[in-house]
């Protein structure tokens, strides 16, 4: 896949969310594909190198830090924001996962467009800057 287009994998298991965010992506210029399940995610990874995924903490089929794990062992380079009214900034379990390098970015819901807009634009920079491309974490 190209560097300069990326596209954006949405999971969540509201259809109205999953329009939000990609409402908000398209405006960044970034393609966005969606799934509703944790189990059509994984499907869309192995079929499609998307560059970022959106992933919500708490799917019907899989807890989302558990899809991330899956994610991340089927493409490393696929930079994860999770999108949760489960989890806080400040939750140890989010943290461990910042730090560990498992997801890039945490966005609290209800969120506002501009939270959401500011994570993938830091997350995309590193993805576009090949000096970047260690696992540092952010939010």
């Amino acid at each position: 896949m190209p560097k300069e287009h990326p596209v954006c994998l949405i999971v969540d298991d509201d259809p109205d969310t999953c329009w939000a965010l990609q409402h908000v992506v398209k405006k960044l210029g970034v393609r966005s594909e969606q799934a509703l399940r944790a189990e059509q995610a994984i499907e869309e990874v192995r079929r499609f190198p998307y560059a970022l995924a959106l992933l919500d903490a708490k799917l019907p089929d899989m807890d989302g830090l558990e899809l991330a794990r899956r994610i991340h062992a089927l493409r490393p380079a696929i930079a994860i924001i999770i999108v949760s009214g489960y989890f806080y900034s400040d939750d140890s379990t989010i943290q461990e996962a910042l730090r560990s390098g498992l997801i890039q970015g945490f966005v609290s819901k209800p969120f506002l467009h501009a939270d959401i807009a500011r994570s993938v634009k830091q997350v995309l920079s590193r993805y576009r800057d090949p000096a970047s491309q260690g696992s540092g974490a952010t939010d």
